[in-house]
């Protein structure tokens, strides 16, 4: 990139200059008018979500290059139209910039949006552009899901099994490592690589649709409960069980994390990593113990069975082999924002 453009303001060229700048990373046939219109096909639902992104909070230079930003923005986005059982349409952008920003850095947050994007074959549709104290990022996502497919909080029964489509606390400790380089010295390269690369650069589970409509697709329509793990999987577990007036047992040594875990981190901060660490965007389900086992076989290694729905409201940490006491678990034990 020539040296001049990439130490060009945002204030230097002004919001036209940078809405034309960002349009190249959006298809010409949608964007130009007030509103994007996106088609959807007969029978469908559609999905909207939103997330707000603030340096300082979500996103870190010290940890987190503008391109792996925007993988996260656009896959935090990505991973909740995953949880309702949506696929993904198109997203738009809101952007709240300092004057004195880079242009590079924004267009390489969006090269990092984009890149996230391709994968599931989603555009950016629109969106605007402000001016902030802070960088800001907030971007709506759109899906379509068959209404007999949606997945929903409130749809936990008793019995159920509660499944994790892959491990937990990857996320967390590739930050850890990141922030503090002196952790993990007998971690290999490779091993320090993929926790980092689990922070920097996640990925959304819309690859759990298509198998959950394999496996269903012979039977009635059979509701599931679920929620991504984006604030942490003991946050995913109770949020489902108050949304569906129910309680959960969850199995300590069920819960899988990153075989480096092993050699690296002791047993009860490596369950805290799991439980709170957040930032997986893995997804927690809820469905018969049949169809439980025959999903877990599907997703292959990381995903587990790891509880049981039960009755009551209380959500309990047991130890099977009772080396560990019961333990409740509650939303204050993990990231709740003013709270910090």
């Amino acid at each position: 990139m020539n040296s001049e453009l990439s130490s060009q303001q945002v204030k230097d060229i002004g919001e036209q200059g940078l809405l034309e700048r960002l349009q190249r990373f959006c298809p010409p046939e949608i964007i130009g008018d007030d509103a994007a219109v996106l088609e959807t096909l007969p029978g469908q639902s559609l999905v909207v979500t939103t997330d707000v992104l603030v340096d300082g909070v979500h996103f870190s230079n010290l940890t987190t290059s503008p391109e792996d930003a925007g993988w996260r923005a656009a896959a935090a986005n990505l991973s909740d139209l995953a949880a309702m059982g949506a696929s993904p349409l198109g997203i738009t952008v809101g952007l709240g910039l300092p004057g004195e920003l880079r242009v590079s850095w924004v267009e390489r947050l969006y090269q990092g949006m984009t890149e996230c994007l391709q994968k599931y074959n989603t555009l950016i549709v629109g969106g605007d552009v402000v001016r902030s104290p802070v960088t800001t990022l907030a971007i709506t996502a759109f899906g379509q899901v068959n209404p007999s497919q949606i997945i929903r909080r409130s749809a936990a029964v008793v019995g159920d099994a509660i499944v994790v489509t892959g491990v937990h606390g990857a996320s967390h400790a590739g930050l850890e490592l990141l922030l503090h380089s002196e952790l993990g010295q007998n971690l290999k390269d490779a091993e320090r690589t993929a926790l980092t690369r689990a922070h920097q650069r996640p990925q959304p589970r819309l690859d759990v649709l298509p198998i959950l409509q394999k496996i269903f697709a012979s039977s009635c329509p059979i509701p599931i409960a679920g929620m991504d793990s984006s604030d942490g999987l003991a946050d995913a577990i109770i949020q489902i069980c108050r949304a569906s007036g129910v309680g959960a047992i969850l199995e300590r040594r069920q819960i899988p994390v990153p075989k480096t875990f092993n050699h690296w981190l002791p047993q009860e901060q490596a369950l805290a990593y799991a439980l709170y660490g957040g930032e997986d965007f893995e997804l927690v389900l809820c469905l018969p113990q049949k169809l439980a086992s025959t999903l877990v076989q599907h997703l292959g290694e990381g995903a587990a069975i790891v509880g049981k729905i039960t009755s009551g409201s209380t959500v309990l940490l047991h130890d099977e082999q009772k080396k560990f006491p019961d333990q409740v678990l509650s939303l204050s034990q993990g990231f709740q924002h003013f709270n910090q």
